[in-house]
């Protein structure tokens, strides 16, 4: 990903600490101060780019001693961590959420850059967009793909 927005320059930022430990504190105002933009644009990116979908923990307290922990979740047990995928939504899923669970199986390695690339085609909204129970059929095709990964897991 070559940076584009302040957004994205935030994101890879905190990713590049995040590489070097498992968990991180920022200060919205500090990080704010760093990046030139007003601290709200912090809390849109650790809100949209640092989800539990996307495979980090995040922790907030608000006021004068506050901060922002990040933290990048350990998948020790492949089938419990499907299993908790599955247990993230329900009936309904957009597409952002759908495709941050597509890259996430494929950091853990659990789908080829291959499978990955035509799962998010299937799931995008250029492809379910036509139906108009577009957010529940990719939950159920997404559950289905969960499901069958935890029990390939088990045998």
């Amino acid at each position: 990903m070559n940076p584009r927005n302040t957004s994205d320059l935030i994101e890879a930022y905190l990713k590049k600490i995040l590489e070097e430990r498992s968990m991180i504190e920022i200060r919205r105002t500090e990080m704010a101060d760093l990046f030139n933009c007003v601290p709200s644009q912090i809390n849109y990116v650790i809100n949209t780019r640092f989800t539990i979908q996307r495979g980090y923990a995040v922790e907030s307290k608000r006021g004068g001693g506050g901060y922002i922990r990040i933290e990048k979740v350990q998948v020790s047990n492949r089938h419990q961590f499907l299993t908790q995928v599955n247990q993230l939504f329900e009936g309904e899923l957009d597409e952002r959420d759908g495709h941050a669970i597509i890259h996430r199986l494929f950091d853990e390695e659990l789908l080829t850059k291959r499978e990955g690339n035509l799962l998010l085609t299937v799931l995008s909204k250029s492809v379910l967009g036509a139906s108009k129970d577009e957010q529940k059929v990719r939950a159920a095709i997404l559950h289905g793909i969960l499901e069958r990964l935890s029990y390939e897991e088990k045998e």
